[in-house]
């Protein structure tokens, strides 16, 4: 099968693991382009000793260039606010796909088990965060099940696969995840919350999923779950329930209050979640990062059989 070309822009440890993972396990996409800001920078040289062309002048350098023709995605791995820049530089090229990996959120939300259908035809799709990348297709889950009136999600990962970058988007972070909550995995209201947890040595990313949903039979909700990480589990390997699923009934006189929505009552539903990274490039226990970076290569790849399949 013809592989499709892509270029990522952002030299950072994102960007790296993401290119390793098109080297070593993408037989949909071929790296053509590896691009940064520092010609100084570690993921820059390991580019170049892996064969890969590079571009130390970002964005604009990357379109000066003859691969630039050929390549038909582009996955953004640096900053929400650099984000913002390098889309009004691409979105001219009516041919290139964007699959941006920052919180900046100016495409559709996208998690790929969970709505990669509806947004086929997008330009430019968001693949949230790492906490977005893995919660939210719980709260889908229950969603399938039963009407969510409120999703928070805890994502707690270790400081040292924390980064510049990661740490400049924390606002974004929130935000960005809650909204996602919402329109992607179904809540009426969603909130999230992250932690970077200094312990040494560093611990694995570990997330926490509450819902409040209406009264549904249990054993139904448990097994979409269930089926929901399996799906999860197809490009995330380490990605698993960390312990059975917990239920708490919330009887219509102890209502809890949640702002904006007001007294609620129902089935509450907690989810605890742990996510081991492949270590491809990255150290096993940034599996933060690496959900990101696998979510949005099962994005590409999953764009890049529509497009072979439509151009047959």
């Amino acid at each position: 099968m013809h592989k499709i070309k892509v270029a990522i822009i952002g030299s950072g440890n994102i960007g790296t693991d993401l290119m390793i993972k098109i080297i070593r396990t993408s037989t949909l996409l071929k790296m053509s382009v590896f691009v940064g800001i520092d010609p100084k920078s570690e993921g820059l040289a390991r580019a170049k000793r892996m064969g890969v062309t590079i571009c130390d002048t970002g964005v604009a350098g990357l379109i000066k260039m003859e691969e630039f023709n050929h390549i038909k995605f582009i996955f953004d791995a640096t900053s929400a606010k650099a984000h913002h820049y390098n889309y009004s530089k691409i979105k001219a090229f009516s041919d290139k796909r964007m699959i941006d990996l920052t919180p900046a959120a100016i495409g559709p939300f996208l998690v790929p088990p969970v709505n990669f259908n509806s947004i086929i035809d997008v330009n430019n799709v968001n693949m949230v965060t790492c906490g977005g990348q893995a919660t939210i297709p719980m709260v889908a889950a229950v969603a399938k099940v039963a009407k969510v009136y409120y999703g928070e999600i805890v994502a707690s990962i270790s400081s040292k696969s924390a980064g510049p970058g990661t740490r400049a988007n924390i606002d974004e972070f929130t935000t960005t995840t809650a909204k996602a909550i919402e329109s992607v995995g179904g809540a009426e209201k969603g909130k999230a919350i992250i932690v970077l947890n200094p312990a040494e040595p560093p611990v694995v990313m570990r997330d926490t999923v509450f819902t409040l949903s209406e009264q549904k039979d249990k054993e139904a909700i448990k097994k979409s779950i269930t089926k929901m990480a399996l799906e999860v589990q197809k490009y995330v390997p380490g990605y698993h329930l960390k312990q059975e699923v917990q239920f708490d009934d919330i009887p219509e006189d102890k209502p809890v209050f949640i702002e904006g929505l007001g007294l609620r009552h129902g089935l509450k539903t907690s989810i605890f979640l742990e996510v081991l990274g492949a270590g491809h490039y990255l150290p096993s226990y940034a599996g933060n990062l690496d959900i990101m970076t696998s979510a949005a290569l099962a994005a590409g790849e999953k764009l890049a059989k529509i497009n072979s399949e439509t151009t047959k």
